[in-house]
């Protein structure tokens, strides 16, 4: 893995900035009456994910880095959860929920990786 200067370099950090706007725009039909439920949640859920890794990478400490990027993946976790719920009440078209999974899984994937190079590789305290 290469040395980034800044979290905006970090292929992680990029896609899941991507990921919010796929989720903006997905949950922007649902029912009025979810604005403050399930819409609300999916996006402080999807923002959760980007602003945590650059808070993470922002960190003096390596424990610090890595404790903010298992909160992102944490949140992953519960945005997949929110997914399939909007799925199950028909508020997300069938074919767009594998997509958004697909994306999701790229993001923790690519997060997975960072959290192990952190854990493995930095020489910080």
């Amino acid at each position: 893995m290469a040395e980034y200067k800044t979290y905006k370099d970090l292929d992680v950090w990029v896609k899941a900035r991507a990921f919010v706007k796929e989720i903006y725009l997905s949950t922007k039909d649902f029912p009025k009456d979810e604005l403050y439920g399930l819409v609300s949640q999916m996006r402080r859920s999807a923002i959760s994910i980007p602003s945590n890794i650059a808070e993470g990478y922002g960190r003096q400490y390596k424990k610090e880095s890595i404790q903010f990027f298992h909160i992102a993946r944490g949140s992953l976790y519960e945005l997949e959860t929110q997914l399939y719920i909007a799925a199950d009440l028909n508020y997300l078209q069938q074919a767009k929920l594998p997509e958004l999974i697909l994306l999701l899984e790229e993001c923790r994937k690519l997060l997975g990786g960072l959290i192990k190079y952190f854990e493995t590789n930095l020489n910080l305290k």
